[in-house]
């Protein structure tokens, strides 16, 4: 087994890149084919570079600027009764 020598890793597996950012496998895969997420082709393995990580979460914006719907939009509309 080969000791590690210190480098950073350049590119991911799609599962530690889900785990990096914090989302399902699923989650990842979805990104990539979408194109949200950059990946390179390695013989039949496929691997997401670092800064494609770094550029995408860069791209998504402060958290706080997020508005949340107003609370109605998650209510369903009263239904009227059959029976007047």
């Amino acid at each position: 087994m080969l000791k590690p020598i210190g480098v950073d890793k350049l590119l991911y597996t799609p599962v530690e890149a889900a785990h990096a950012l914090g989302i399902s496998r699923s989650a990842i895969y979805v990104l990539m084919a979408n194109g949200d997420i950059p990946s390179v082709r390695i013989g039949a393995s496929r691997r997401v570079p670092v800064e494609a990580l770094r550029r995408y979460v860069a791209g998504l914006g402060d958290p706080a600027d997020v508005r949340r719907p107003p609370r109605s939009a998650g209510r369903k509309p009263k239904q009227q009764s059959l029976w007047r």
